[in-house]
């Protein structure tokens, strides 16, 4: 636990009711800073990146592995890391070339799941080359195109880039990637975060090296939630509460996370100060299979995440159809019935909901399909509202 953890404890001693004053980071979307017993994925991208400290920028990479096995914490904390180095002059990295001895080396970080058209990509890329505002409007893709070449060719500068998510549903295929990745300049560098094995994606053709990482052992997992709720809830509630939801998670920590993030909120909401073996089933219960990552989920536009926000709060008789379910959310927000169909069956498409078809039987025609969010509601309905 940080100094300003320790602190932020201390001042909440006056409230000892309150079970939990943080959600942040129980949070399964948060990544954070340090992350919990990845050293050994962390020398990995090290080993693959090594170029980078002898001046050179490394070859193309792809980064895979399952669902909730820190890839997207380690990368995120490692590129942020490498990035505030090209802003010290005493940490400062360069590359060689053979006109210069050295020139400086950036750093970016875009996630295909929030940028998913070309224009997004390379406004993503020119925003973090540059301190200046980079226009929404107003400016095509193409000059945009160009403005990055021209910034890296004046700077002398080379660029590591990491693109995460790739291949989920909803975000940029790989193919479409390769063709991104194409017309980027000589200078350079990728690596591709994805889940899908090397040899069923396009990306590995045009990889050096794959780096694989598999899900968390069992105490690795356990620490990482004892870890997230060190600000929030007392270690000594929660050792063996965290074996059980490890044990469940089977090596998710996303699926994890968001358990103890039900639990915990149930326990709040009833007013009790701890967390019961009770909480800990109901929130298991309330975790679906083949969960979605919520990452996916708070990255759909702002409209969608409304249509979801107010799906979670419908009764089941009023999820019980796309149809019934879009006239229900119609009278609870300023959407139009058409624009809400639409975005159900797409949201259905992609895996966000999932069409349940009725198991009665119907006179004529197909039975209806009942809507289930492939996301905790709770954990959902709960950041939603706070980041209001």
């Amino acid at each position: 636990m940080d100094i300003e953890a320790r602190i932020r404890r201390r001042q909440r001693r006056d409230d000892e009711s309150r079970l939990i004053e943080e959600y942040e980071p129980l949070s399964p979307a948060t990544h954070v800073e340090e992350p919990t017993d990845r050293g050994r994925l962390l020398e990995q991208l090290l080993d693959h990146l090594d170029p980078v400290f002898g001046g050179r920028l490394p070859p193309h990479g792809y980064l895979y592995g399952p669902k909730g096995a820190g890839k997207s914490a380690v990368v995120t904390a490692l590129f942020a890391k490498l990035d505030r180095r090209t802003i010290d002059p005493d940490t400062v990295i360069y590359t060689t070339t053979r006109v210069e001895p050295t020139r400086p080396l950036q750093f970016a970080y875009v996630d295909t799941r929030r940028y998913t058209s070309e224009f997004a990509f390379y406004h993503a890329l020119v925003d973090a080359l540059t301190d200046e505002r980079v226009p929404r409007h107003g400016i095509s893709t193409e000059t945009l195109r160009t403005r990055l070449h021209q910034q890296l060719e004046a700077s002398g500068a080379g660029l590591l880039l990491a693109v995460d998510h790739v291949g989920e549903p909803g975000s940029t295929a790989p193919e479409v990637l390769v063709d991104r990745f194409s017309a980027l300049p000589s200078s350079v560098s990728w690596l591709a975060v994805g889940r899908t094995e090397p040899e069923a994606t396009v990306l590995a053709d045009y990889t050096a090296a794959s780096i694989r990482t598999g899900p968390y052992r069992r105490h690795v997992l356990v620490e990482v939630l004892l870890s997230r709720a060190a600000t929030t809830l007392d270690r000594t509630t929660l050792d063996d509460l965290s074996a059980a939801i490890a044990d469940w998670a089977d090596g998710d920590a996303h699926d994890a996370l968001a358990a103890l993030f039900v639990a915990t909120d149930r326990a709040a909401q009833a007013g009790r100060t701890s967390i019961t073996e009770a909480d800990v089933e109901a929130a298991i219960e309330a975790v679906p299979d083949d969960c979605v990552s919520l990452g996916r989920v708070f990255a759909l536009p702002e409209n969608k995440q409304t249509v979801l926000r107010t799906l979670v709060d419908l009764d089941p008789a009023d999820r019980e159809s796309v149809s019934v379910a879009t006239a229900a959310i119609a009278d609870r927000t300023d959407l139009a019935e058409g624009t809400i169909k639409r975005y159900l069956y797409e949201l259905a498409d992609i895996g966000v909901v999932d069409r349940v078809q009725s198991v009665e039987r119907y006179e004529s025609g197909r039975p209806p399909s009942r809507l289930e969010p492939k996301f905790p509601p709770t954990v959902f309905r709960r950041l939603y509202n706070l980041n209001e």
